[in-house]
């Protein structure tokens, strides 16, 4: 895809941001920011000083068509140069409404027989892309060595809930079924997602257990929405400045899943599932400085519980999407690191 010139423009604004030595950067970023006894990385205050200069934000004035085109632009900016060591090929994953579209991501070198994550992306079940997640598929296809099938789910409001959560399931079936086409091993499947993506990943782990017959072998969590029913301390502590807001998800969830729908549905809101035992084991990243951190934690201590194997790692000085901010600063690349380490330890090789 050719980038518009402006588009460059901006992206080697943000780029040339990133390289200035630190104290520079830190006197663009302001003063370190403390909450809750956390500190805010400079990585994180910089691109949040940037997003506030520019008026980006999840959600657009103008509603979902601009909100969409916003993030598929800032994938342009944050994202990085693309990394051609990763393969990717088109795959149609059939439906009875219509053919899913994803994108099948293979490093450089791998066998056949590897493992595989059924990629879910972010974007309150309303905005993203396989495009706007391309960076964070072929990121994590490489550090973990796994094939990667990133999918194309159904976007609301054009599509209300329970759509995503049922075409997430239908393109783990797919993956399992169609395996040794993908050239993987049906055995070594993995589900995984951010954020919304993250909620429809763990919603389709639970579907495929309860349901008996194949099931996803690992959940990859990051900062995960897990209960739609109830707001916990975070949604209050971080509902502003701190990219994703209080009043974003309400807007995303007033699209998603608009009244009558039931919040107590565990396929809206896993972390109310009556039972949670038998589950794959699972990495869940969260976000120190994030609304949704509360809920994720609580889905990690759920699980555990229950008798599930659960990494919980708090990323206390990031905000929500640093997986997304892969292309620019160093601890958004870490903590994306520490996810993919725990995949490949998983599922990859």
């Amino acid at each position: 895809m050719t980038i518009p010139p402006p588009v460059r423009i901006q992206a080697a604004v943000v780029r040339a941001a990133y390289a200035l030595p630190e104290g520079l950067r830190r006197a663009v970023a302001g003063k370190p920011v403390v909450l809750d006894g956390q500190t805010l990385a400079l990585d994180a205050q910089l691109i949040l000083k940037l997003q506030r200069l520019s008026g980006a934000s999840l959600v657009m004035s103008g509603g979902v068509g601009p909100s969409r085109a916003a993030m598929e632009h800032a994938r342009h900016l944050v994202g990085g140069p693309r990394n051609r060591t990763v393969a990717a090929r088109s795959v149609g994953i059939p439906q009875e409404h219509g053919e899913l579209a994803a994108t099948l991501y293979t490093p450089e070198g791998l066998a056949a027989g590897s493992g595989l994550l059924v990629l879910l992306h972010g974007g309150g079940w309303v905005v993203g892309s396989r495009a706007s997640h391309d960076h964070v598929a072929r990121f994590l296809a490489q550090r973990a060595r796994v094939r990667v099938l990133s999918v194309e789910y159904r976007l609301a409001p054009e599509h209300a809930f329970p759509a995503a959560a049922e075409d997430a399931l239908a393109a783990f079936d797919y993956a399992y079924a169609k395996a040794a086409d993908l050239g993987a091993d049906p055995e070594r499947i993995a589900v995984g997602g951010d954020s919304a993506g993250g909620n429809l990943a763990a919603v389709a782990a639970q579907q495929a257990v309860r349901r008996g017959g194949p099931a996803p072998v690992f959940q990859l969590l990051l900062y995960p929405a897990t209960d739609a029913s109830t707001r916990r301390p975070s949604r209050a502590l971080f509902a502003d400045g701190f990219f994703l807001t209080s009043a974003d998800m309400d807007w995303f969830a007033d699209r998603y899943a608009p009244a009558p729908a039931d919040c107590t549905d565990p396929r809206l809101s896993p972390l109310l599932a009556e039972d949670l035992t038998g589950l794959p084991p699972a990495y869940i990243g969260t976000a120190g400085f994030d609304p949704l951190r509360d809920e994720g934690e609580a889905y990690a201590r759920a699980l555990e519980e229950a008798g599930v194997a659960v990494r919980l790692s708090r990323q206390s000085d990031l905000i929500h999407g640093y997986a997304s901010y892969i292309g620019v600063g160093h601890r958004f690349r870490e903590a994306t690191a520490e996810a993919a380490e725990a995949l490949r330890q998983a599922i990859g090789g």
